[in-house]
């Protein structure tokens, strides 16, 4: 159960005469007065007590008092706290009567909630590295962070690269008349001879077949004495003449033409090979973005669902590159009430036995944000006591000239003779 502080008793400390207060159990007890009045003096004498000597005032003791300062603090677990005489000696009894010291308050007393402002003005990543060490993940989600960054730069440059591959090939010309393989000059020649030697072939056989003609005319004027030889000739001749039907002589024009454009053939055939290189470049590397873009989403939602699986002081409260943000929004972005519930729900994560804490300067928030402020400390079992330069009715007491406005000013004494406890 977190420990509140009932009451609170506090004489010569800075600029407080004498002052006693019955804070709020749950919800936000406001000290208002005009500036120099000792609201500030009221919060530095409860840290002093509480925190110990470190948070001691340089000038603790009321200046024009002759009495050292008196402190005297009841919690709300039983606990008595007391400073007082010369030296200002600390001395904390138990509901038992058992006597302890700083050590016995450690265990209870969070230091930022004794100094909100430290955790309130530190960076937004010191601020986010103490909310991921509160919850324990603060090594996990860093190693997800380098990840996303390591991903995030390497999608980048390769994005920038798609980018470059894309707009050359574009630029590139085409020609989809040209082959898809350069021409060879030596090939093109090589088919040339083949057809000239399979013309010159038919040629011949052309030549052959006026001869065999030259033959049939002399044998037919011989023919009485040469019947034998004129059926082989004849048959001969059948059979030449039936070839000479089949024979198709081919044109080189086209190979003739392709020799003489071979440079030109070649240059649609490469600018082609190269606008298909850069396509396929360009895809290769669009392929990659998205591969990798794939792996920047599921590294961003595993830092999610280490949040989200983690114990948060707040809902909507996470961390976003290495920055603390409520809402989604960063503490810049924040209200000022925000900023302060986001602190006091960090503090009390911080040690969830410590049930209160500190406040100076609330005059930044308007009155509905010190009311909706209030409420949330309430509905949260927190214990805020905060000073604001103020002498409104959203103040729970006003204090003036080191009193509380409207009570009887005690008389002067040498000692205090308040009871431990009681008032």
């Amino acid at each position: 159960m977190s420990i509140t502080i009932n009451k609170l008793e506090i004489e010569n400390v800075k600029r407080v005469k004498a002052v006693k207060i019955e804070p709020t159990a749950a919800g936000l007890t406001v000290v208002g007065g005009r500036n120099e009045q000792g609201k500030t003096s009221i919060l530095d004498a409860i840290a002093w007590a509480l925190g110990g000597d470190k948070y001691r005032p340089s000038d603790a003791q009321r200046e024009g008092s002759t009495i050292p300062p008196y402190l005297h603090i009841v919690m709300s677990n039983g606990l008595v706290v007391e400073r007082k005489g010369k030296n200002s000696d600390l001395k904390v009894i138990d509901s038992t009567g058992q006597k302890g010291g700083q050590q016995l308050l450690n265990e209870f007393v969070e230091q930022l909630a004794l100094d909100l402002p430290k955790f309130m003005q530190s960076s937004n990543k010191e601020k986010a590295e103490t909310l991921l060490k509160i919850i324990g993940v603060g090594d996990k989600l860093f190693e997800l962070e380098r990840q996303k960054n390591e991903i995030f730069n390497r999608r980048h440059a390769i994005g920038q690269i798609a980018d470059q591959k894309k707009k050359f090939a574009k630029e590139q010309p085409y020609f989809p008349d040209a082959p898809k393989e350069p021409v060879s000059a030596s090939e093109l020649i090589r088919q040339q001879q083949e057809i000239l030697a399979n013309n010159g072939e038919n040629q011949r056989k052309r030549q052959n077949l006026q001869f065999l003609e030259g033959q049939a005319a002399d044998i037919q004027r011989k023919i009485d004495d040469l019947l034998e030889k004129q059926k082989v000739i004849l048959s001969d001749l059948e059979t030449a003449r039936k070839s000479a039907l089949d024979l198709h002589d081919e044109s080189t024009a086209e190979l003739e033409s392709n020799i003489a454009n071979i440079e030109e053939i070649n240059r649609k055939v490469r600018a082609n090979l190269d606008k298909d290189k850069a396509e396929e470049d360009a895809l290769n590397y669009s392929n990659q973005y998205d591969a990798l873009t794939g792996q920047l989403n599921d590294v961003r939602q595993g830092k999610i669902d280490l949040l989200k699986g983690a114990d948060l002081p707040l809902p909507d409260l996470s961390v976003v590159d290495g920055e603390l943000t409520y809402k989604g929004r960063k503490w810049d972005g924040m209200s000022g009430s925000e900023q302060l519930k986001v602190s006091v729900a960090i503090v009390r994560k911080l040690n969830p036995k410590c049930g209160f804490v500190l406040m100076d300067k609330l005059e930044q928030m308007d009155i509905d944000s010190l009311k909706e402020f209030g409420a949330w400390l309430e509905s949260e079992g927190l214990q805020a006591i905060a000073t604001r330069v103020s002498t409104g009715e959203e103040c729970s007491i006003i204090i003036e000239d080191g009193y509380v406005k409207g009570e009887e000013i005690p008389e002067a004494k040498a000692t205090p003779t308040w009871q431990e406890g009681v008032f």
